[in-house]
């Protein structure tokens, strides 16, 4: 990664108060490599420059945990695709427990190698549809943190993660800037599945559109029937 775009990495995150270390610096270095050579054969990212791979992926996750509440102990993405925000939150705190949710094969083999190749540890890739994982009890209202980005309008994504977060835990999703209408469509779903809307905080990364992070708090078990079964919160989602 070049010196400009590590550096942007580092003065950006320590402006949030959060402290990257050399090991961290040298961690997503390799991972911006390995996610652009993987790149060449499985479609992981449309954003393929250095700068932008710091400023659109890894500070737009690590901007997550300024959100998290508590110091949390365990971590699920839903929809994880090459990693982001999981990874890079693992990154920032090796402590933490976390599970990738990606269905698609060849993406969660690219987090299998990832994990590997980065020497993280208490990560957990789970090549199965959300919809499953949030009905396996080993998974279900286990998580102190849901995270999702790009995976599906809030309604929808409400019903693949608060499944997954234990009561007092947070779903954090990384959305635009205008997303007043998805929220007035999300209210149902998210009240019905034990949740709470309780901030639309404004996420601004240099270079990049204003953007939002939506943060959901987990105050009540959710209903036994949800998730609902494959394919169906997408097609149909609750309102």
């Amino acid at each position: 990664m070049p010196v400009a775009a590590m550096d942007e990495l580092l003065r950006v995150a320590a402006s949030w108060g959060l402290k990257l270390n050399q090991r961290q610096l040298e961690q997503f270095a390799r991972y911006s490599a390995e996610l652009r050579a993987w790149n060449t054969r499985v479609n992981l990212t449309s954003i393929t420059d250095d700068h932008e791979i710091v400023t659109r992926h890894f500070l737009d996750s690590l901007r997550c945990a300024l959100s998290w509440g508590d110091t949390p102990s365990s971590l699920i993405d839903v929809g994880s695709g090459a990693g982001f925000p999981g990874l890079p939150l693992k990154i920032l705190r090796p402590e933490l427990r976390i599970t990738l949710v990606e269905s698609v094969a060849k993406k969660a083999a690219f987090l299998q190698h990832i994990v590997a190749m980065l020497d993280l540890h208490d990560v957990t890739v789970a090549a199965a549809r959300v919809e499953a994982v949030g009905r396996d009890p080993q998974h279900r209202e286990q998580y102190d943190v849901v995270t999702a980005r790009a995976v599906a309008e809030l309604a929808t994504l409400a019903e693949y993660c608060l499944p997954l977060c234990r009561i007092g835990g947070r779903v954090l999703a990384p959305k635009g800037s205008d997303i007043d209408d998805e929220i007035a469509r999300a209210r149902v779903a998210i009240a019905r599945l034990g949740g709470q809307l309780i901030d639309v905080e404004p996420v601004e990364i240099p270079g990049v559109e204003p953007r939002t992070l939506v943060v959901i708090a987990k105050i009540a078990p959710t209903p036994a029937v949800y998730p609902r079964a494959v394919g169906i919160p997408a097609k149909r989602p609750i309102r």
